[in-house]
């Protein structure tokens, strides 16, 4: 039975498993899946911050109509904090210091006039103050032991930073799967040889591992050739040495599509075979009991395409603790028609519309086997099999690849 999109998509999720942790220094965990929390090790900021170059002040002082200030010191950024020995008097301070003791308010260089007398500074107020400017105060941002990054967070550069800021020097990631990429076919050289007028360079695959690589995974690469007992023979010693199968092609109805018969021999139990979806419909999907995840996906390169970014990828990240994402809505900027009763993953080009949303601009496309199609998308709409006309300025979810 040909399971719906909803269907297939549900009973991916269901087989997700754990892949683990590991222990890595702050430096090598960018891109990678936090799996544990990051607590603030002291308050942000630890201490009173001066914010402007200036004077610190007693506000005391000021309102009760004092406005010359003699200079009594300096507190640079990174020295040891001052104390004011005379609230009359101010302390000169810099951005980024910690504030003197004794002062609560900062008045930058641009509000002051400056005079010197035999050696003596003073400073003269000319602007407006209010009591505590300038001021970033201790643990306004956040107050020790909050958690700053949770579980399941995608390691970026402001992650990276806050890891740093807190003396995160080892952290514990999602480890990384072990995947093999598998091509399937007598019909494909490698990408170096010049193909006879039936032959194609392998491409499938490296689109594959290009898109596996944004998660930072490196996938083993295997080409099968139309032959049962081949296949079986090359991919039963992977069973023990990896999490994940990615296999493209030999999964129609040809006389040379061997691979489900080959998986089902060798163990694996098939949770689908074909979707009601286009591109993609002959994708299946299976486990082995104590062996990697499969996904085999069709030949066709928009359809494998497709179905990574719809099926694999999700799994890959919840495998790895990933915070789930929300679904992401465009706006369909032409009205398009497609009348076979199966949910259509339509290429198109996202952009910023001057109301604040996003349009899905539909992209020319000549079926599942144009793969130049996809350098003018950066996205698949999922238009719903419930109906065939789909108007200009309707809403679906888009399933991004760029």
């Amino acid at each position: 039975m040909m399971l719906t999109v909803a269907a297939a998509y549900t009973a991916v999720l269901q087989t997700v498993k754990d892949m683990g942790t590991e222990v890595l220094p702050f430096e090598a965990v960018t891109g990678r899946i936090l799996r544990e929390p990051v607590k603030a090790d002291r308050p942000f900021p630890p201490f009173d911050r001066v914010t402007m170059d200036g004077i610190a002040i007693l506000y005391d002082s000021f309102a009760r109509g004092q406005q010359i200030f003699g200079v009594e010191d300096i507190q640079a950024a990174g020295a040891p904090r001052l104390q004011l020995s005379n609230t009359a008097n101010c302390i000169e301070v810099m951005t980024g210091a910690i504030l003197p003791e004794l002062t609560d308010t900062v008045v930058p260089y641009e509000q002051l006039q400056a005079t010197d007398h035999e050696g003596f500074r003073r400073f003269t107020i000319t602007g407006n103050v209010t009591q505590g400017q300038n001021v970033h105060r201790k643990g306004t941002d956040v107050a020790e032991d909050t958690v700053l990054l949770s579980p399941g967070t995608l390691i970026g550069p402001a992650e990276a930073g806050v890891l740093a800021t807190v003396g995160k020097t080892l952290v514990t990631v999602a480890r990384l799967p072990r995947v093999a990429v598998i091509a399937t076919g007598n019909e494909l050289v490698p990408v170096d040889a010049t193909p006879e007028e039936h032959q194609v360079r392998i491409s499938n695959i490296y689109s594959l591992m290009a898109s596996l690589q944004q998660c930072g995974i490196t996938a083993v690469y295997v080409h099968l050739s139309d032959e049962e007992a081949a296949m079986q023979e090359r991919l039963e010693p992977l069973l023990r040495e990896t999490d994940v199968w990615i296999s493209s092609g030999a999964v129609s109805a040809g006389k040379y599509d061997y691979l489900p018969a080959v998986l089902q021999r060798l163990g694996m139990q098939q949770r689908f075979h074909k979707v009601q979806q286009r591109p993609g419909k002959p994708f299946l999907f299976g486990t082995f009991a104590n062996g990697p995840v499969v996904f085999a996906l069709p030949g066709n390169p928009v359809s494998g395409f497709m179905c990574y970014y719809r099926y694999v990828l999700p799994w890959l990240k919840a495998a790895m603790g990933a915070q789930e994402e929300a679904p992401v809505y465009a706006v369909l900027q032409e009205t398009v028609t497609f009348n076979p009763p199966l949910e259509y993953y339509l290429p198109v080009k996202l952009q910023s519309l001057p109301d604040g949303t996003m349009g899905a601009v539909p992209q020319p496309y000549h079926g599942s086997g144009d793969l130049a199609s996809l350098l003018l998308a950066d996205a698949f709409m999922a238009l719903p099999q419930d109906k065939n006309i789909f108007e200009k300025g309707s809403c679906y979810p888009v399933w991004r690849f760029r």
